[in-house]
C-alpha cells in the first residue's frame, strides 16, 4: 500500500508568502527577493512531506496567487489588455488589476471559500507554450529533485480549466471555451513531453469539473482529450484526480476506455465512488487513489470508514493507494502550534500536517483487526436543549407584506432614489492591528482598547458624512474577521490563534471551529451600532454575518446535518437582530456572501439545500418589523443560478459584486423578474485602482437598464477592509459623484 497526497498549503507555517507578496507589491522587496521567499517554502514542504513518510510527493503546488491564474499565464491564454506588461508585473496585473487596466473576474473554487482568477477565452485564443511560464512545472519538478527528492508535477486538467472559464466579451452566442479543449490538449502534450524528459515519472491532472453535471457532449470532450494525451508517446504516467464529490459514472466508464493509469477519487465528500467505480468497472488495470482522509475539515480520519472503503476498492481496481480526499489547501498548517483550543475539541483536529500523518499511519493501521474509530463524544458534551427546544416551537419564518415594508422604510429612512452607501467594513489600518495586538497580548487594558475603537468609528462616521454616503456604517474596527468576530462570542464555537488558510492571493482568513450546538450568551454588535448611531443623525446599517456564510466559513461538525446546524446560528442572529432593533438601529445587514458557495455541485441537490439556506436566512430576519430594512451581501460568485433563492431571502435590499463581471448580474435580474431592492457593486474593492466617476456612471447606467430607480442602491462591490484610505476615500467620493449625476438625470 503507498501513500499522497494532492496538494499542500502554501502559505507558510507563519504566512511568509502572504507577507512577502505585499512587500513586493508595496516596493519593499523587488521580484528576486520573493523569488527567494518562494523557493525557501517550497523546499520546506517537499522536505517536510518527504520526511513525514509519503511514499510520493506532488509538486508544482505552489502559486503566487492562485493556480487557474497559473494555467492561464502557462498556456499564453493572456487577454491583450495585459500584454504591455511582463513577468510578474503581468500575472498580478491579471490579478489585482493596476490603475488603467482591470483585473480579471474572480470567483469561488467550486464549493469552496477559494477563489480562482477565471480565464477570458474567445475564439481567437491561440494557446500555446508561453516561454519562461510553461517551465514552472519542470523547473520546480527539477527543483525538487536537485533536494534529492522525486515529485508528481501537479496540473490544473485542461478540461476543467476550460470549464472555469467564461467567454471573452464580443465572443459569439453560443462560443463555449471549451469548443477550443483540441488545441489546448495539444499543449498540454507537449508539456508532458517535457516533463518526461525531465525525468518525472507521474504527472497529476486535477479535473474536479468531473464531479459535477456533466452533458453528452462534455463526455466525449473528456474521453478524447485523454485518449490523446494517454497516447502521447514520450509522457510521465498519468493520475487523474477528481475530488468534492462523486465522478460522473459516464465520464469515469469512458475515462477507462483510455490509457490513463490511475484515478484520484473523493471518498469524503463523495462516498459514492466505491458504487460508481462498481459500476463502472474496467479498472483491474489501473490504480485508485483513494481519499480517505479529508482535505477540508479539521475534524480527525475516522479509519474504520476507511477501511471499509479501502477493501471493497481492492476488489474492484488492480492497486488501491491512500491519499488526503482533495489538497490540503484548505486547511490549516499545523495543529500544534494552537494551545488555547479546549481539550476536548483539540482531541479530535487534524491540519495539514497531521493529516498528512493520519495519511502515512492509516497505511499500517488498514492491516490491523480493529482500527480504532474517532470518538464523537464531544459533541454530546455541546448539547444545549433549550436551543433546540426553541427551534422545535418555531413555526414559518416570513415577514409581512412587500409593499407595506417599503413604505413603512421610506417614511422612516427618508432616503432618495439611487442611495448610496458602503457593504460594512472600512480599511484595517496599521493602528488598529496594534491596539487589537496590543489589548491581545495585556499591554492595553479594555478601556483603553475600547476608547481607540470608539475613536476610529468616529473618525469613519464623520468621514462618511463628508463624502455624502446616505446610509453609513460604523466601519467594524474592533472585528478581526467577519465570521471569527461572532464566532468569538457563541457558544459552541473554539477559535483558533494561527489557523491560518488561503481565501485568495495573499488574503488568509482563519475560519473558527463549529464544535457543538449554538447559541449567544449575550448582544455581540448592539454597543458598536448604537454607539455610531449617537453620532449622526444619517441612518447607520446593524452589520452581521449570516447563518449559511457562519457554516461555510468555518470548520463545521460532521455529526448532524447541516440545515440543524444553521438553524441553531440563525437563531442567535435573530435574537441580535431584535436587540438592535431595540436598540434604534433602522437598518440591519445580513451578509450572506457564500449563500452560492455551498450549492452543491450537482443539480440535482440545489432545491433541498436552497430550502434549508433560505429558510435559515428568514429565521434570523423575519422578527424584524416592517419599519427595519434588511439588507443583505454576497460577492464573487455565480449569481445567475439562484437569482431565484435572492429573491427568496426576501430581503428589502440585496448587494452584490458586479463590477469584475461587467453588470452581468443585471441580465439575469432582468430574466428574473426581481422585484425588492438591490445594490450592484459599481467598483472592485480587490483591486488597488481607483474608479473614475465616468466608469461608476457607465455601470450605474447599465443597472438602470433592469433595475427600477427607486430600487437600485449605489455601492462598492465588497467591503473595504483590506484597502488603505487614500483609495477608499477617492473611491467613495467618486462613487457619491457619479450617483448625484445619475439621479439628477431622473428627475
Amino acid at each position: 500500500m503507498r501513500t499522497t497526497i494532492l496538494g499542500y498549503p502554501r502559505i507558510g507555517a507563519g504566512r511568509e508568502l502572504k507577507f512577502a507578496t505585499e512587500d513586493h507589491w508595496a516596493g519593499r522587496i523587488d521580484a528576486a527577493a520573493l523569488q527567494h521567499t518562494a523557493r525557501g517554502l517550497r523546499a520546506g514542504v517537499w522536505a517536510e512531506l518527504r520526511d513525514a513518510g509519503l511514499d510520493t510527493i506532488p509538486s508544482n503546488t505552489f502559486s503566487f496567487y492562485d493556480q487557474v491564474l497559473d494555467t492561464t499565464v502557462m498556456v499564453d491564454a493572456v487577454p491583450d489588455r495585459y500584454r504591455d506588461l511582463d513577468g510578474l508585473e503581468r500575472y498580478f496585473a491579471m490579478a489585482r488589476g493596476v490603475q488603467d487596466v482591470p483585473a480579471l473576474e474572480m470567483t469561488k473554487w467550486f464549493d469552496t471559500n477559494y477563489h480562482y482568477i477565471v480565464p477570458e477565452i474567445g475564439p481567437g485564443t491561440r494557446f500555446r507554450l508561453a516561454e519562461g511560464a510553461a517551465a514552472k512545472p519542470v523547473a520546480e519538478y527539477l527543483e525538487a529533485k536537485a533536494l534529492g527528492i522525486e515529485t508528481r508535477p501537479a496540473l490544473v486538467g485542461p478540461v476543467t480549466y476550460l470549464l472555469l472559464a467564461k467567454a471573452a466579451p464580443g465572443s459569439p452566442d453560443g462560443f463555449r471555451p471549451l469548443d477550443l479543449l483540441d488545441g489546448l490538449v495539444e499543449v498540454y502534450a507537449e508539456l508532458l513531453e517535457r516533463l518526461a524528459g525531465a525525468g518525472a515519472q507521474w504527472v497529476q491532472l486535477d479535473e474536479p469539473a468531473l464531479v459535477g453535471d456533466l452533458s453528452a457532449e462534455d463526455i466525449a470532450a473528456v474521453e478524447r482529450a485523454y485518449n490523446r494525451l494517454s497516447s502521447q508517446p514520450s509522457r510521465p504516467r498519468v493520475l487523474l484526480a477528481t475530488y468534492f464529490g462523486t465522478i460522473d459514472a459516464a465520464a469515469l466508464k469512458a475515462l477507462a476506455a483510455t490509457g490513463v493509469e490511475a484515478f484520484g477519487l473523493d471518498l469524503v465528500a463523495g462516498p459514492g465512488n466505491v458504487d460508481v467505480v462498481a459500476s463502472v468497472g474496467g479498472l483491474l488495470g489501473r490504480t485508485i487513489v483513494a481519499g480517505v482522509v479529508d482535505g477540508r475539515n479539521v475534524w480527525r480520519a475516522d479509519a474504520r470508514k476507511a477501511k471499509a472503503a479501502y477493501a471493497v476498492l481492492l476488489g474492484l481496481a488492480g492497486h488501491v493507494e491512500l491519499s488526503t480526499s482533495c489538497s490540503l489547501l484548505h486547511v490549516p498548517v499545523d495543529l500544534d502550534a494552537e494551545t488555547g483550543l479546549p481539550e476536548a475539541v483539540r482531541d479530535r483536529l487534524a491540519f495539514a500536517r497531521q493529516k498528512v500523518a493520519e495519511v502515512v499511519a492509516l497505511r499500517t493501521m488498514l492491516t490491523a483487526e480493529d482500527p480504532r474509530p474517532v470518538s464523537l463524544e464531544a459533541y454530546a458534551a455541546g448539547t444545549n436543549h433549550e436551543v433546540r427546544a426553541r427551534l422545535d416551537a418555531l413555526g414559518d419564518a416570513r415577514r409581512g407584506d412587500r409593499a407595506a415594508r417599503f413604505a413603512a422604510q421610506r417614511a422612516r429612512l427618508g432616503l432618495p432614489v439611487l442611495a448610496t452607501t458602503t457593504i460594512g467594513s472600512f480599511p484595517q489600518t496599521d493602528a488598529i492591528r496594534k491596539a487589537r495586538a496590543a489589548h491581545k497580548a495585556g499591554r492595553i487594558d479594555d478601556a483603553a482598547y475600547q476608547q481607540a475603537m470608539r475613536d476610529e468609528v468616529a473618525s469613519v462616521v464623520a468621514l462618511q458624512e463628508e463624502i455624502g454616503l446616505d446610509v453609513l456604517v460604523h466601519g467594524e474596527p474592533e472585528r478581526n474577521d467577519m465570521v471569527q468576530y461572532f464566532a468569538e462570542r457563541l457558544d459552541g464555537y473554539a477559535a483558533t490563534d494561527h489557523g491560518w488558510v488561503q481565501s485568495y492571493g495573499t488574503r488568509c482568513v482563519r475560519p473558527p471551529i463549529l464544535h457543538g450546538d449554538v447559541s449567544r450568551p449575550e448582544p455581540m454588535t448592539v454597543e458598536w451600532a448604537e454607539y455610531a448611531q449617537s453620532l449622526t443623525n444619517r441612518p447607520i446599517k446593524g452589520m452581521l454575518t449570516g447563518p449559511v456564510t457562519m457554516l461555510a466559513w468555518s470548520f463545521v461538525r460532521d455529526d448532524q446535518p447541516l440545515a440543524e446546524t444553521a438553524r441553531q446560528v440563525a437563531l442567535a442572529l435573530r435574537d441580535e437582530v431584535g436587540d438592535l432593533e431595540a436598540a434604534g438601529i433602522g437598518v440591519v445587514q445580513v451578509d450572506e456572501p457564500a449563500l452560492r458557495e455551498l450549492l452543491p455541485l450537482r443539480a440535482r441537490d440545489h432545491a433541498a439545500y436552497l430550502e434549508w439556506a433560505v429558510g435559515a436566512f428568514r429565521l434570523a430576519t423575519s422578527g424584524a418589523a416592517d419599519a427595519t430594512q434588511i439588507h443583505t451581501h454576497m460577492c464573487y460568485a455565480e449569481f445567475g443560478e439562484i437569482i431565484g433563492a435572492i429573491a427568496d431571502l426576501d430581503a428589502d435590499v440585496t448587494s452584490v459584486e458586479a463590477a469584475r463581471s461587467r453588470m452581468e448580474l443585471v441580465g439575469d435580474l432582468r430574466a428574473a423578474g426581481y422585484r425588492n431592492g438591490i445594490g450592484p457593486g459599481v467598483y472592485d474593492i480587490h483591486s488597488p485602482r481607483v474608479p473614475s466617476v465616468e466608469e461608476i456612471e457607465l455601470n450605474l447606467r447599465r443597472a438602470l437598464q433592469a433595475v427600477d430607480p427607486a430600487r437600485l442602491w449605489v455601492n462598492p462591490d465588497c467591503g473595504l477592509k483590506t484597502r488603505a484610505y487614500p483609495e477608499t476615500e477617492a473611491a467613495l467620493r467618486n462613487l457619491v459623484t457619479a450617483a448625484r449625476r445619475v439621479r439628477a438625470t431622473l428627475n
